[in-house]
């Protein structure tokens, strides 16, 4: 099918892709505690304070907060230039922006300088829907994980996300986070903890485990929970963070499971599926891989909800795919 087809969506879905939803709050409301907390954090956007919720931090400190207009490269370096001084910028943008038109400036500026930026791609896969291919971000994984010293983060819900913001004032390396578009389903409460570089593990299955990323984890949870309500043994690791990799916890899953389901929001080239694949194939392990996602091609233009349906990434497509490989 053509890039430029379109799935028919009735009113409703198309609102729903225009709607802000309350969990984009909280990038604001973490940086703004961190920055009571007295952490040098800042923060700067490409005129999407509203789509981000950076406002509400701007609103609260004035004097961190860098409004650069339709300027990406131009905010990535100044982020760089930022962290000189001691500062943890944090700067967000659509992740088909930020994940890509920015590359060479995360490269050279950010991590080829070991400069402690926080690099915040927004509204991420194919969440952008009717916004169409420039504004799909389905390669960004791919870009961010290729560039050396760079971590990659893509957290399932906000607060796993709003985690990994409090454990990032501390970290050493710049990080690329990758969110959706705030309408995430809730994986986590609040009191969950999580560390970069480490998965969370929810089960390890005999027929299946499911290795999940992002708005996938929701989708691979409740896929999960049928299969094994039908007999199936079936597993879900969230591998939050794509870079550094959790290889111990991929090889533990090949160790006990016949199959490796990888789902993810992403072209199924060069994101998490290869990511696991690499393991995998490196530590010969024999276990069948099989990768989920977008299939080497420019998603369609639909209501977000639409696409997911289309591309078995809601729960029944997962389910499907992975009952399929059984």
């Amino acid at each position: 099918m053509s890039s430029m087809t379109t799935l028919n969506a009735d009113s409703w879905q198309y609102r729903e892709i225009n709607t802000r939803a309350p969990s984009l709050s909280v990038l604001a409301d973490t940086l703004n505690e961190l920055a009571d907390a007295g952490h040098p954090v800042a923060a700067g956007t490409a005129d999407l304070q509203y789509s981000n919720g950076l406002v509400g931090f701007a609103k609260k400190h004035p004097d961190r907060f860098v409004q650069f207009g339709i300027s990406e490269q131009n905010m990535v370096s100044a982020a760089a230039g930022m962290a000189t001084t001691g500062m943890i910028p944090y700067v967000a943008t659509f992740a088909s922006f930020i994940g890509l038109l920015t590359c060479e400036q995360i490269r050279m500026d950010v991590a080829y300088c070991a400069q402690p930026v926080r690099l915040i791609g927004h509204h991420t896969g194919i969440s952008m829907g009717f916004y169409g291919t420039s504004h799909h971000a389905t390669e960004d994984i791919s870009t961010m994980r290729a560039i050396a010293d760079l971590t990659v983060v893509s957290p399932s819900d906000g607060a796993q996300f709003r985690q990994l913001l409090r454990e990032s004032v501390t970290y050493p390396q710049p990080i690329y986070f990758r969110i959706g578009r705030g309408h995430d389903p809730v994986v986590y409460d609040e009191k969950e903890a999580f560390e970069f570089g480490k998965a969370k593990v929810h089960s390890i299955g005999d027929d299946i485990t499911i290795i999940a990323c992002g708005m996938a984890v929701h989708g691979a949870k409740e896929a999960v929970a049928a299969m094994q309500e039908s007999g199936v043994s079936a597993g879900l690791i969230d591998m939050h963070t794509i870079k550094p990799l959790d290889e111990d916890a991929i090889l533990k899953a090949a160790q006990k499971s016949k199959v490796i389901l990888t789902v993810e929001e992403h072209n199924v080239l060069g994101g998490l599926g290869s990511a696991v694949s690499e393991v995998l194939a490196e530590a010969a392990t024999g276990v069948r891989l099989k990768r989920h996602g977008i299939m080497d091609e420019y998603a369609l233009i639909s209501p977000p909800r639409r696409l997911y349906a289309h591309y078995k990434l809601d729960a029944s497509g997962i389910q499907e795919v992975a009952e399929a490989q059984l």
